[in-house]
């Protein structure tokens, strides 16, 4: 079934797809565990999904429960996911190239569909797992399906898609996190080659990656324009991994601090021109942010559903806990911030397919998704009392990795600093 609807797209049945808001006609939800659609987001959804994002987020869901949910406490113990075997199932279903195109191994399908398949991976019972496949599918390669060459897309991007290597993203360094512009590791150009020398810190699935989509200064310019993106094959001498970091969250992601000693990297390895890297960057960000956005929808509906079953049967004072109006009230607020979080999500996709800029849109989405998070599993921990201190179950765990949302590609103050630039508000460095 995982590979039914990708049969219908190269038979050319798939539908008569826009990549627009319109498509065919809408299919209804269907009923999962919690009584909707997997993930689901009821009629808000409609508007931006189609009966083939339904059919997609149908046979995904179907490898989540049998390849992946079965296998998440043992891999959150061991603290690292097997990404080749995993990888290699998605791949082989077409769910590593959602949206790349079709003479690299994808489906040639709009973002949207890519958002589709990160809400439905939500439904993974940790964040670590999703978090991986997100950096194989929208972090690490955009700019290169974007502004790579035939040859490099050849290379790198089509044993990405297949699931038959492990990418990671090369940004983040010890002194330069949100500040991508002052990253300090150097790419400098010795006949044909580039020579590395540098680190990168926060690399998730640095243990296991193949390639990396490394950020470097490749010459002396001003800092937003001296830097270049480059395919950087992880096999290469000079590249060593100093450690694995333990974290407190996202047990089940490897995350590595790398170091980089006189690497030579062939120039042709470089994605589009040199100089433009933190241009390519930052447009790679607007997909990681809105893909985050994404992802975090169904981990909070799921909590929210596992709450109120708990409050329902747990009793104090001879009455539910669910009976007393706080945790109800509660509970209604933060489903409706959720639906709120999805909404500003879907205008913000929906500007992006047509081609708009939604730099900021995206922005006010992960800041404010970000913030729910941590105060949705805060509120839904609570009503779980001593049991919520656990590690037996689910709210705990994203109480632990939700927290990575305000941090990662782009701390909430950054977000901020964004929005405020988009409003005019932001004082001008003098």
């Amino acid at each position: 079934m995982a590979r039914s609807w990708r049969g219908l797209l190269a038979r050319g049945e798939w539908g008569k797809w826009s990549p627009g808001l319109c498509g065919p006609a809408r299919a209804p939800l269907r009923a999962g565990s919690s009584g909707r659609a997997p993930g689901a987001a009821g009629d808000g959804a409609r508007l931006l999904y189609s009966r083939e994002h339904y059919a997609l987020r149908e046979s995904l869901r179907k490898i989540i429960d049998k390849e992946i949910n079965p296998f998440v406490d043992k891999w959150e113990e061991e603290g690292q996911f097997p990404a080749h075997k995993v990888f290699k199932i998605l791949g082989q279903a077409g769910f590593l190239g959602v949206n790349k195109p079709t003479e690299y191994g994808g489906m040639g399908l709009d973002f949207s569909y890519s958002i589709a398949v990160a809400e439905e991976l939500g439904n993974i019972h940790c964040g670590g797992v999703p978090m991986a496949i997100g950096v194989q599918t929208d972090m690490a390669t955009p700019a290169l399906t974007r502004f790579g060459s035939d040859e490099l897309k050849r290379q790198f991007l089509v044993p990405t898609i297949a699931g038959e290597v492990v990418a990671c993203l090369g940004v983040s360094e010890p002194g330069a996190g949100s500040d991508v512009a002052s990253i300090k590791t150097t790419a400098v150009r010795k006949g044909d080659d580039y020579v590395i020398n540098g680190g990168k810190m926060w690399i998730t699935s640095g243990c296991q990656a193949d390639w990396m989509c490394l950020l470097a200064n490749s010459s002396e310019g001003p800092p937003h324009q001296n830097k270049s993106l480059i395919c950087l094959p992880m096999n290469l001498p000079g590249v060593s991994i100093a450690k694995k970091i333990d974290k407190m969250g996202m047990r089940s992601s490897d995350t590595a601090q790398i170091f980089f000693e006189d690497v030579r990297v062939p120039s042709k390895y470089r994605i589009g021109e040199e100089g433009m890297g933190f241009t390519y960057q930052m447009l790679q960000f607007q997909e990681e942010r809105l893909w985050a956005v994404a992802n975090i929808l169904a981990p909070m509906e799921n909590v929210i559903q596992e709450t109120i079953d708990y409050t329902r049967q747990r009793k104090i004072y001879n009455q539910p806990v669910l009976h007393n109006q706080t945790v109800h009230f509660r509970l209604a607020e933060l489903a409706t911030e959720v639906e709120l979080v999805r909404s500003l999500l879907y205008q913000a996709v929906a500007l992006y397919i047509r081609g708009n800029d939604v730099t900021k849109f995206a922005s006010m989405a992960k800041l404010k998704a970000g913030r729910l998070a941590r105060e949705l599993s805060d509120n839904c921990l609570q009503f779980w009392g001593g049991m919520g201190f656990t590690n037996e179950v689910l709210v705990s765990r994203l109480y632990r990795d939700s927290r990575l949302l305000s941090i990662g590609a782009g701390a909430d103050e950054v977000m901020l600093s964004i929005i405020c630039k988009y409003m005019e508000t932001l004082p001008q460095k003098k």
